[in-house]
């Protein structure tokens, strides 16, 4: 079965339906994105391409609830992302988001493990659990012997996947992904790729990630392209 048939075949975990963003900027009004309707299914890898400017990453953080849309609907995972307050919204981000970063954000005072275990804080679990969890991700990840490492005694390739640990921690329904790969070197760029490509076919992680590099889309199995804030094309690489 293809990815395209595949991803049909489920029930889409993203509903995005005439989604519209803008901001005001200097009493003017500038708009982002325009009337974007889309579905992601459940256990999708899909990337979001486009140029500087097209409006990718709001999508991607209106997806991961980071902003809110100006108009139109956006549900993940059945909830309307911008019925819920501030409050609600921190909760709900904590418990269905994985958050990657380009530029990793991991706290340089603590180790690869206390970056990991920093999501379980918010949960009741106690030291012991949280630490085996720790561990467990990063094993995953192929850190298991990095456990007690600073992030500026990791490379840039480590620290990604410290990271994308921490992104799994707690099981979350979607990781999203800004750029994973854009401040590495193309052999760490590839080693993050294919773990993105093992939580993804191994684990069944819905896992959407913006990105410029046409090989690091190729990873995907869907390619969603933007242009001025306009859903332009999609296509299936040969790949998938």
């Amino acid at each position: 079965m293809s990815a395209a048939v595949d991803a049909a075949a489920r029930a889409p975990v993203v509903e995005i339906r005439h989604v519209a963003k803008h901001y005001v900027r200097g009493g003017q009004i500038v708009p982002v994105l325009t009337d974007i309707s889309l579905d992601i299914a459940a256990g999708e890898f899909m990337a979001l391409m486009g140029p500087s400017g097209s409006g990718k990453s709001t999508l991607l953080n209106l997806i991961a609830g980071i902003d809110k849309p100006t108009a139109g609907s956006l549900r993940v995972d059945g909830v309307e992302i911008a019925a819920l307050d501030e409050g609600e919204l921190a909760d709900w981000r904590a418990r269905n988001i994985g958050f990657i970063f380009q530029f990793y954000n991991l706290m340089p005072v603590l180790t690869a493990l206390e970056n990991v275990e920093l999501p379980l804080l918010l949960t009741r679990l106690g030291a012991q659990d949280r630490r085996e969890r720790a561990e467990a991700a990063l094993a995953m990840v192929g850190l298991a012997d990095r456990v007690d490492h600073y992030p500026s005694e990791l490379s840039g390739g480590q620290q990604q996947r410290v990271a994308i640990a921490r992104a799994i921690i707690t099981d979350p329904t979607l990781v999203v992904a800004d750029e994973p790969t854009g401040d590495l070197d193309r052999k760490s760029a590839d080693d993050v790729l294919a773990l993105l490509d093992r939580l993804n076919g191994e684990l069944g992680k819905t896992i959407i990630m913006v990105t410029h590099d046409a090989n690091s889309a190729a990873r995907a199995r869907r390619v969603v392209n933007l242009e001025k804030g306009e859903l332009r094309a999609e296509t299936v690489p040969a790949a998938a």
